[in-house]
């Protein structure tokens, strides 16, 4: 067999060494084509900027920036254009080509800087890409204003009802249809959390004890972050409402100062203010690693409605040192807040078709009680108290916390946040001043009187001029004795246009109040390219004591006037005795006497846990979802006093002395040992077309534990068996569109709120004896909201600026039952249901309109406001009317350091009512949703009492920065 051999042929033999080569070539140019990078980013002052986005534009391939402003990128083809985004900055692009190393100097973009948001986020996002409904108030905006209180300020924010007629404190926050509902402004922050820094201001609240008793804006304030709904079910502590976060400066790398003085005339051009701000901050090292920040207020001032003694008088220090590491930070701070304060009492008034202030009461009458004091003792302890009228809500806050956050590198990041605190806050005021008619049996019932007959005769304190004389007797009826008969012999009572025969009730008010209380939360992110993880937990513990004297007295104005002025009343008996009803000072109790005083003392443990997780599905589409588990417990005990009569004539051994012929004693003491658990949720998507346009769509279900109120009111056995904390439910659909050019931008949310399980009570008297009030069964509601939230600014031109916020809204009861209290006693109250009713206190519009003008030399705004007409109450008896306010602030740079600024508050003087009570006196005066249109009815003519706006003010402020 004959074997052939062929040689291959050239082309048989270079084709496949060809194709290696080949191959080979093309994986060195794949090799060299997919580079790596790295680099650092900073700010235009050379810090290190965390949390940075890099990403290859046009892909989904990116990093953050570590805590050292570092990040490293790798496979990428040098063709490609990496793109660094941060919020409050301008974005840059650069293309990579050659270039291993890659250094980026971000510069601030002036128009996004009221967009860095850190509140209500699982992570640092600007408004365009987030799913929240979220407001920032700059600096700016915040000192050319002069608000009331730190709640006024939120008066900027779309969504939020604000009533602050009251002054700096007492104040009623609420968003979206979600709030306490009626005159209740003993729990005004309810459903939201007013924080400081990133935690609540307190974590205890109650009836007359809430955040802002120790909020106050002054110069050391940063900015306002406000969160409405969304993910304050998730990142708020028992606050499914909303979040509303006010933020400190801190030091910056230069060294900055300011001084401002104010002078102001409230009360319409009557009343003096004056105030003083000061901060102060900058580097402590040469590095300007370590920085300082410090600054505070103090003012006083007569207020709108001047009682005798300063509105209010005192203020805050407050300062932090921070110090920045290459992978994190940490700042220590304190505050001390030392600073007395009274509020604005309702004045009477007529006519529930068109409310206005009844005849002889002006915008700036006062019916607060005039100075005023009494020496008590608690029980039968000989622990002395003392109330004095002029020291008014006295209120205390020294906290001391610290902040720190690090960056472990891989995306990892620890924060934690932690506070202690203690806060005093002690009541000497008054409350519900309403007349009293002095030929009723409710008057003798309130002071012990009743059934002690003879006559009593009413006097001027201060020129011992009798005004009244009136018998107290027995009614015959058929010759058989009826009940008690008052004849008026003689009166020549001022104020006879309000109410005939009347004097203004003043009851000696005192609550001491002492939380101590430690806040702790912390939390680790992991960031991905496109994705973050959250988890922290929340732990707060309250430490509360009460002390409550019932009974340290009263005093009964006279009416007519400016503000009251005291009376004495004299009793003589059918024997011809001779006894002084009120002391020297004309009240009803002081001089030493016992007091019975309720002490509660109670803990409250709040232990929290939350995720959240943020997915970019692509560059345009985010994803975010939290969940917060929540457990607080509620142990304490009430101590329970009853009042005595003296048998040996009182503290002077007097018995002709009535005013200190009480005692009181502890009489029982209930336990109780609560727990609440909830579980809230939240999850939203973001869509961005382009940096101009996005859409964001979320839903929301949160819960809210009853705060301490509940506890508190558990005063009787019968009250104890009331008692079952429930947790209302909130849930909230909101959609929002945003849009955002170099000239205007504008945030639309429509929104859908549902609000159960709200408890309701009454209270009512057994007897005409005013320590005889019980309080009813708790009923619950449900009410839902539906409206829209509108933001938006437009700059004309570059001096030239408009920015305006709307709210238009509709709150129904989809379930509401009220206690409706006839005769004394509990045998006659009815329950009545008002379900399909338009909801109390929701005004179906709220705007605020405030064009700005600025230039090198002058500045100024015109803020125009409406609240639109809001039912009384839920039986939608009669309507609260709509009403406009307009600001005027105006300012002059006389030089690069000195301003001077003039602010006219409510220029037109309106009168808009924001709050009422109902006729009757105490205690029916305070159940305003019981009172019905038979009632209104019945007695069209009736004097209630309203809460106004406070009158004209003038402020001059001087600016001086260093």
């Amino acid at each position: 067999m004959n074997r052939q051999f062929y040689l291959p042929r050239p082309e048989n033999v270079f084709r496949p060494l060809f194709g290696l080569v080949l191959l080979f070539m093309i994986s060195c140019q794949i090799a060299l084509a997919q580079s790596s990078v790295h680099g650092k980013v900073a700010d235009g002052k050379g810090e290190s900027l965390l949390g940075v986005s890099v990403k290859v534009k046009g892909s989904v391939q990116g990093t953050v920036t570590d805590g050292s402003g570092n990040y490293e990128l790798s496979n990428l083809d040098p063709s490609a254009t990496l793109v660094f985004s941060f919020i409050g900055f301008l974005p840059k692009e650069v293309v990579i080509g050659s270039q291993a190393v890659i250094n980026v100097q971000l510069m601030e973009s002036p128009a996004n800087l009221e967009e860095v948001i850190v509140t209500g986020v699982f992570d640092k996002r600007s408004r365009m890409e987030s799913s929240v409904a979220i407001s920032v108030l700059p600096a700016k905006l915040i000192q050319l204003q002069v608000p009331l209180s730190a709640a006024d300020l939120l008066k900027n924010v779309p969504g939020v009802y604000v009533n602050s007629s009251l002054g700096e404190i007492r104040n009623t926050v609420s968003s979206r249809g979600v709030n306490v509902g009626g005159n209740d402004v003993s729990n005004g922050y309810y459903y939201v959390s007013m924080q400081e820094d990133g935690l609540p201001v307190t974590n205890a609240t109650y009836g007359n004890y809430g955040p802002d008793f120790f909020l106050r804006p002054d110069l050391t304030l940063g900015k306002l972050e406000a969160v409405r709904g969304g993910t304050a079910s998730i990142l708020g502590n028992n606050a499914p409402g909303g979040i509303f976060n006010y933020v400190s400066k801190t030091g910056g790398q230069t060294f900055e100062a300011q001084a401002r003085v104010k002078f102001g005339l409230e009360g319409n051009g009557r009343n003096p203010y004056y105030r003083a701000d000061a901060n102060i901050g900058g580097p402590l090292t040469s590095d300007k690693t370590l920085t300082f920040n410090m600054g505070g207020f103090w003012r006083q001032n007569n207020g709108a409605r001047y009682p005798g003694y300063p509105m209010n008088n005192g203020g805050q220090i407050k300062a932090n040192v921070a110090k920045h590491f290459k992978k994190g930070s940490m700042k220590l701070y304190a505050k001390y807040l030392n600073d007395h304060n009274s509020w604005f009492e309702q004045l009477p008034t007529v006519d529930f078709k068109n409310p206005h202030l009844a005849p002889g009461v002006k915008q700036t009458s006062s019916v607060l009680i005039p100075p005023v004091s009494a020496q008590y003792t608690i029980n039968d302890s000989g622990e002395q108290g003392t109330f004095d009228s002029r020291d008014k809500i006295h209120s205390k806050d020294l906290a001391i916390g610290l902040n720190f956050d690090h960056s472990f590198g891989k995306g990892w990041t620890l924060e934690n946040k932690v506070r202690y605190a203690y806060k005093t806050s002690y009541w000497n005021t008054t409350s519900i001043p309403y007349p009293f008619a002095i030929d009723n049996v409710t008057f003798y019932g309130v002071n012990s009187l009743a059934g002690k007959l003879g006559t009593y005769s009413f006097r001027d304190l201060a020129t011992g001029t009798e005004l009244a004389n009136v018998t107290q007797g027995i009614n015959f009826v058929n010759g058989a004795p009826a009940g008690l008969k008052f004849t008026v012999n003689r009166s020549n009572l001022p104020g006879a246009e309000v109410q005939k025969n009347s004097l203004l009730f003043n009851p000696l008010i005192v609550f001491d109040n002492r939380v101590k209380e430690t806040i702790d939360q912390v939390t680790l992110t992991k960031r991905l390219s496109h994705m973050s993880f959250t988890g922290g937990l929340y732990y707060a513990h309250a430490g509360v004591k009460r002390l409550n004297p019932n009974g340290v007295g009263s005093m009964f104005g006279l009416m007519g006037s400016a503000r009251p002025q005291p009376t004495a009343i004299v009793y003589t008996d059918l024997q011809g005795k001779v006894y002084q009803v009120t002391n020297p000072e004309g009240t009803t109790g002081g001089s030493g006497r016992s007091v019975a005083t309720n002490i509660f003392d109670l803990t409250q443990n709040q232990l929290a846990g939350f995720f959240g997780h943020t997915w970019e599905i692509s560059g345009k589409l985010n994803f975010d979802w939290g969940i917060r588990f929540e457990r607080i417990r509620v142990r304490g005990s009430n101590q329970i006093a009853s009042a005595t009569t003296s048998t040996d004539g009182g503290t002077d051994k007097n018995p002709l002395t009535l005013y200190d012929n009480m005692g009181g004693a502890v009489t029982s003491t209930l336990d109780y040992n609560k727990t609440v658990k909830t579980i809230s949720y939240s999850t939203g998507l973001n869509y961005k077309f382009n940096d101009q346009l996005a859409v964001y769509a979320r839903y929301s279900q949160g819960r809210k534990a009853p705060d301490l109120g509940i506890y508190l009111n558990v005063q009787s056995s019968v009250n104890a068996s009331y008692l079952n904390p429930i947790a209302q439910s909130t849930q909230q659909y909101e959609v929002g569109f945003k849009a955002k050019q170099d000239r205007f931008s504008l945030f639309v949310t429509p929104f859908y709120s549902l609000l159960g399980k709200v408890p309701q009570q009454a209270l009512g008297q057994e007897s005409a004896e005013l320590t005889s009030t019980y309080t009813t069964a708790v009923l619950y509601n449900k009410f839902k909201t539906v409206g829209v939230e509108v933001e938006g600014t437009y700059n004309l031109t570059k001096q030239l600026s408009v920015r305006a916020v709307a709210t238009f809204q509709k709150s129904t009861a989809v379930d509401f039952n009220t206690w409706v209290l006839n005769g004394n006693g509990k045998a006659d109250d009815q329950i009545q249901s008002y379900s399909g009713n338009e909801t109390d206190y929701s005004p179906r519009q709220i705007l605020r309109i405030s064009p700005t003008y600025t230039s090198d030399k002058v500045y100024g705004s015109i803020d125009w406001s409406y609240t639109g007409r809001r039912a009384g109450n839920v039986a939608n008896v009669f309507y609260l009317p709509g009403f406009d306010q307009t600001n005027l602030n105006l300012g002059y740079n006389v030089s690069r350091r000195l301003q001077i600024q003039a602010n006219v508050n409510n220029v037109f003087n309106q009168n808009g009512i924001m709050g009422w009570s109902a006729p009757g006196g105490f205690p029916a005066s305070l159940n305003t949703q019981g009172f019905t249109k038979a009632q209104m009815e019945g007695n069209p003519n009736a004097v209630f009492f309203t809460l106004s706006l406070p009158p004209r003010a003038y402020f001059l402020t001087a600016t001086y920065t260093f």
